[in-house]
């Protein structure tokens, strides 16, 4: 083989190799959405005292601003009035505080913004069982 056909070939491989270089580092990262982690009450929990507050955590950073967070009766209305807020403790959780609460079924409904722009909506639900009356 001559010396520029070498020379012409090794250049090429360079060039395919910096080729595919850039166009692998250019490629963007698979991201992931944002999801809920944890959840006090826990989904389908079997309360024999109601709760003071739900707290909701996801693996992303959210907005406060545009958390949405309700607990609903078996109606379908709200038990509170209260605005969910960003935990002080913890920029991935919100609380939502609550009044006292009835015996019954309850359904959590949320939709929050993580910081990265991607939205998470749910539902999920909790009982607070009737109190046992003793003999």
């Amino acid at each position: 083989m001559r010396p520029s056909t070498v020379r012409t070939f090794l250049l090429g491989l360079v060039a395919a190799a910096a080729v595919t270089t850039v166009l692998t580092s250019a490629a963007p990262p698979a991201l992931a959405h944002s999801m809920l982690v944890k959840a006090e009450p826990p989904r389908r929990a079997i309360l024999v005292k109601a709760p003071g507050q739900v707290r909701l955590w996801f693996n992303e950073d959210i907005e406060g601003d545009y958390a949405s967070l309700t607990v609903l009766d078996t109606d379908k209305h709200s038990v509170t009035d209260a605005k969910p807020i960003l935990a002080p403790d913890d920029p991935k959780s919100i609380i939502l505080p609550l009044p006292e609460l009835a015996p019954g079924k309850y359904s959590v409904k949320f939709r929050v913004l993580s910081v990265d722009g991607h939205v998470v909506d749910s539902t999920f639900d909790f009982t607070v069982k009737s109190k046992v009356q003793g003999k």
